[in-house]
């Protein structure tokens, strides 16, 4: 097989693809991560780094799981039959989405941990997660051969949106 897009992949062809990094969903699980971040400062400042946590966790395997589902369901299932094998496959596969929301998380942890107040727990966690979106893009990029243009405009693209989440968390916490 060839290299084909997973957004058109069935979850039989992912059965039986080789095990790859799903890199779409780790750059789209680090953007989730930032709008979590800053969205949960939008009423009276940041959640405590205890609650930041979780909310970043839960959202990342609440869209995981989501993600599993649509993925099962837009392939055919339940015309087609449905064997435990591929939901094993597609959750594999769509793993990363959730797994981004972990190092900011993390991050948040280890701020709240040496002390660091919720507010500065809460940007900790949003360069992380920026950094990570950053970090993916520029990865898969490098993966694929691209050019070294290619692989730039990437790193770039991304940073310009983890940069807006930075702009909007600016804007909502000076309100």
């Amino acid at each position: 097989m060839g290299v084909k897009d997973t957004a058109v992949m069935n979850a039989h062809e992912m059965a039986a693809a080789p095990e790859r990094v799903e890199y779409a969903g780790a750059v789209y699980g680090s953007l989730l991560a930032a709008s979590v971040v800053v969205g949960s400062t939008a009423e009276g400042g940041p959640p405590s780094a205890g609650e930041l946590i979780v909310l970043l966790i839960c959202t990342g395997v609440v869209f995981w799981l989501t993600h599993v589902y649509a993925q099962v369901v837009s392939h055919g299932y339940p015309a087609k039959p449905l064997s435990w094998r591929t939901v094993r496959t597609v959750a594999q596969h769509e793993w990363p989405l959730a797994q981004a929301s972990f190092p900011p998380a993390m991050a948040a942890a280890f701020a709240s941990g040496l002390g660091m107040s919720d507010v500065v727990s809460a940007w900790v966690a949003l360069c992380v997660a920026v950094a990570g979106q950053m970090a993916w893009a520029v990865t898969a990029a490098v993966r694929i051969h691209a050019s070294m243009r290619v692989v730039i405009v990437s790193g770039v693209a991304n940073l310009v949106l983890g940069l807006a989440l930075v702009a909007l968390k600016t804007v909502i916490a000076g309100h």
